[in-house]
């Protein structure tokens, strides 16, 4: 028996169902959190949370009427040891904790505890990790956000050329809007014309994929491409029973011809039937519809009468059941066929019953509210955009939508749950998530990081997910894209995307996008995986205002918009991916998720002059991956990595100090390195796999190669620990990496890969002064070392041209952003907005903590200088 006070149930059936549950703004005294455990697998990120659901739980439940009830618990996503999942959940039962799902093949438990249980739960032994559910924010992919669309100067960033031609009918499918042949996917569908993701399912955990878009309406072969489309929510999850609203619970049982609703008044008209349940409930659409939508709900047969036109008559509308039954798409609203954007919104039903109690029965209206899931989904899978030949990646590929996101977030519980059934239950071949957090303590053991790692191995599927917008500063890696078995992606950008999309010339023919978030991980993991394009030109749905850039000087019309982030470049490299499994079916080779990570890691192409940290393997390479996989190398031999690491938070990993690649980000007072200091560190390799005795392997760096200097061999013997000095030299201030290539000759796929990262600061105790260039769109790096006791770090930068826009930004030496605005592309330029809530010329950091600072200068795309010359000065107060 649950110990929750309020129940779930009773909460949601009372507040949900009659729409007064929200969430007020955080009162300025703060509850007392609860104090962690040794060796917490919960996080400081996950106890802030919590105290900060504490802090709203007793702001909001003063009143005791039930209509204002509110919760006094937190759902947990809890990772436990193999083999113990129903134990473990018997054990948080007897904790007086609400089990609301288990997942034995992942070992995954979900539950809603109550405060004054959180430490039990997470002491018990065969608790492994324990996220807190939280209210993740989908990132703006707009590229201006709200200005987006609007000219904001820069004249001359387009070099004087004739701007582009927006894409149409016409355009080809090897086109810069939509950069797919950058993976060569184009030229590998033109010579292998069935390779084209016929056979492949792939599952897109976003906000919803429209189903009504032309462009993902067939498949090239004219199947139905959208097979499935469901919502991973759940009423019973804090966020979602918090923030998504497109669940009703019909509770209420009911009889025709007429109801007359007790709490309105309102008089409805019912068909006459047996086991009708009603409810209406407050939505908000996205065609600006506020008020209550009637639903009416039949127990003998699950089916669903929506109240589309507000009529309060349900004898007039259509019969409807889940999508995957009949395909049936419901319409709220009219559309005005004399404006250019859809008035009418689509959605479809879905029903879950016995979700809180055996009398509560859920009816989801799932409609889509933001375009991003819909964007994504159209760069893996589009056929025929704008009626002509543009396509995605995957063109031949179906998709199912497992919408956990809405236009306030995403539940990171749905998130979990929806992935688990994405895999399970869908029949999907490949899995694309654009959705991540930005922690910062990123070491990829989060309780959803593993069972993420558990579910790919387990159910055969790969997970692609973007590696996050928080860049340029290194360390910057996103969650749960940091699992060891995700392929997280980085965005990349070619001169010829910069042209289309943005109306911006630059010199460098790929390059990567400044806000694509860096490596390596807390415990010098290798993230992101490798890189693929993060713009495009892809399918949104036609009742959201489309998006392009003013400076290219063209709009793109409703049901198309040009968005960008690593969001986009994750379903590129997905797409690209189904791609490999549409191949691999048919010509009946093994394609396993490792096998396919090999034959991706393998053959991915560097770009030449960006930084290990920021591309990883390098650039997705369909032929080459293709190649591997047809020619079936395999995985090689499994090596571990175990290298020394130091940062501010590296006491916090599973074995302190130590993880999976060298990273050195302390301060010279702390562990780390000074510019031109010579270090040695010992790195072990372990082979846990191939044939028994010794077996020679190469060494080989790429990146920074003058920084760092290995051994040409290194002999390893199955099962045995074997140590590899590597040596480190940064010869100047600044952040130092490299990939370090573990590979032994006569396996056919590259064994292992690690990373290597050093970052030395420049001394700041006389101050310090620096000039460079910086060049439109890209990025100047620099570190200083700000010292124990500091007041207050002070960074100026002058010297620009007139009118150009240009900007620095600060990252702390646990690679958060240190400023005060909002990551993106609008605040802190020069000649831009004011600098749009951010002083361009000077800042200063109160009390900064000390370490390692970077501050990256960035020329925006619309600047009209090209190359601009500048001086950066930092000091600091004590």
């Amino acid at each position: 028996m649950s110990l929750l006070r309020p129940t779930v149930a009773a909460i949601a059936t009372a507040a949900l169902a009659a729409g007064t549950l929200s969430v007020s703004a955080l009162p300025a005294a703060a509850a007392p959190a609860p104090q962690p455990a040794a060796a917490d697998k919960l996080g400081a990120h996950d106890r802030a949370l919590i105290k900060q659901y504490q802090q709203q739980s007793r702001a909001r439940s003063v009143q005791p009427d039930a209509l204002r009830a509110t919760p006094d618990f937190v759902t947990l996503i809890v990772a436990v040891q193999e083999g113990r999942t129903a134990a473990v959940a018997k054990e948080i039962t007897a904790l007086g904790a609400e089990v609301t799902r288990t997942d034995a093949e992942v070992g995954y438990v979900k539950v809603n505890a109550p405060f004054a249980t959180v430490d039990a739960l997470v002491a018990l032994d065969g608790v492994v990790a324990v996220d807190a559910d939280e209210l993740l924010q989908l990132e703006d992919v707009r590229p201006d956000g709200e200005l987006t669309g609007k000219a904001h100067g820069g004249k001359g960033a387009s070099g004087g050329k004739e701007l582009p031609a927006g894409p149409s009918a016409k355009t080809p499918d090897a086109n810069a809007y939509m950069p797919t042949s950058e993976t060569g996917s184009t030229d590998f569908k033109k010579r292998h014309g069935t390779y084209d993701g016929r056979g492949v399912t792939i599952g897109i955990m976003d906000s919803g994929v429209d189903p009504t878009h032309p462009a993902l309406a067939k498949t090239t072969t004219g199947e139905r491409k959208l097979v499935d489309t469901v919502t991973g929510t759940d009423p019973t999850n804090l966020i979602d029973l918090l923030f998504d609203n497109t669940w009703q619970l019909v509770s209420r049982q009911v009889s025709g011809p007429k109801y007359t609703d007790p709490d309105t008044g309102n008089v409805w008209t019912l068909p006459e039937h047996e086991g009708l349940r009603f409810s209406a409930k407050r939505n908000t659409l996205p065609n600006g519809f506020t008020g209550k939508i009637g639903v009416l709900y039949r127990e003998s047969d699950d089916a669903v009468w929506v109240d589309t036109d507000g009529d309060l008559d349900f004898t007039d509308e259509e019969l409807l059941r889940p999508y995957a039954e009949k395909h049936q798409v419901g319409v709220l609203g009219k559309d005005d066929p004399a404006t250019g954007i859809n008035e009418s919104v689509p959605f479809t039903v879905q029903v879950k019953r016995d979700m809180l109690s055996s009398n509560v029965i859920g009816v989801a209206l799932n409609y889509i509210d933001v375009a991003h899931g819909t964007h994504v989904a159209g760069i893996t899978a589009a056929h025929g955009m704008f009626g002509g030949r543009m396509d995605g990646q995957a063109p031949g590929a179906k998709l199912v939508s497992m919408r956990a996101c809405h236009s306030l977030g995403c539940s990171s519980a749905a998130l979990t749950d929806g992935m688990i059934d994405l895999a399970h239950d869908h029949g999907v071949d490949v899995i694309n998530m654009s959705i991540g957090s930005s922690p910062e303590f990123n070491d990829g053991q989060s309780a959803r990081a593993l069972v993420y790692n558990r579910l790919i191995e387990e159910s055969g599927v790969q997970l692609f997910i973007s590696g996050g917008n928080s860049g340029a500063g290194a360390n910057t890696i996103g969650d749960p894209t940091a699992a060891d078995q995700v392929v997280s992606v980085g965005a990349s950008v070619s001169a010829d995307t910069y042209w289309a999309n943005y109306g911006s010339e630059v010199k460098a023919e790929r390059d990567i996008f400044p806000f694509s978030s860096r490596g390596p991980r807390e415990d010098g993991g290798f993230k992101p995986d490798i890189t693929a394009p993060g713009s495009a030109v892809a399918p949104t749905p036609s009742w959201i205002a489309p998006t392009s850039v003013a400076e290219t000087g063209y709009t793109l019309p409703a049901g198309y918009s040009m968005m960008n982030g690593t969001s986009m470049a994750s379903p590129q490299a997905a797409g690209a991916a189904a791609l490999l499994l549409s191949a691999a079916k048919q010509k009946r080779v093994d394609a396993s998720p490792a096998e396919l990570r090999a034959a991706i890691y393998s053959s991915a192409a560097p770009l030449d002059g960006v930084t290990a940290i920021a591309q990883g393997r390098g650039q997705f390479d369909v032929a080459g991956a293709w190649k591997h996989l047809e020619k079936k190398n395999g995985t090689g031999d499994a090596v571990t990595v175990s290298a020394p690491v130091c940062t501010p938070l590296s006491g916090q990993l599973v074995t302190p100090h130590t993880g999976s690649g060298v990273f050195n980000s302390c301060a010279p007072t702390a562990g780390g390195q000074k510019p031109g200091e010579s270090r040695t560190y010992e790195v072990t390799l372990t082979r846990t796999s191939g044939k028994e005795g010794s077996a020679p392997y190469k060494l080989d760096l790429s990146g920074d190669t003058g920084a760092f200097s290995v051994p040409r061999t290194v002999k390893l013997a199955k099962g045995v620990p074997t140590t590899v000095k590597v040596t480190a030299k940064p010869g100047t201030a600044g952040v130092h990496s490299a990939v370090l290539t573990i590979d032994n000759p006569s396996t056919k796929a590259v064994d292992q890969h690690a990373m290597l990262a050093v970052e030395a600061g420049a001394d700041l105790s006389e101050g310090w002064k620096v000039t460079g260039v910086s060049e439109r769109n890209g990025t100047t790096h620099y570190t200083v070392v700000v010292p124990e006791g500091t007041k207050s770090l002070d960074v100026k930068l002058s010297g620009a041209p007139k009118d150009s826009q240009i900007r620095w930004w600060a990252f702390g030496p646990t690679g958060m952003s240190a400023e005060k605005v909002a990551a993106g592309t609008l605040s802190c330029y020069s000649n831009y907005y004011e600098g749009y809530g951010c002083t361009p010329e000077g800042r200063s950091y109160q009390n900064p903590k000390p370490g390692v600072w970077e501050l990256v200068v960035e020329s925006r795309r619309t600047t009209p200088v090209f190359s601009a010359p500048f001086t950066l000065e930092a000091s600091v107060t004590r």
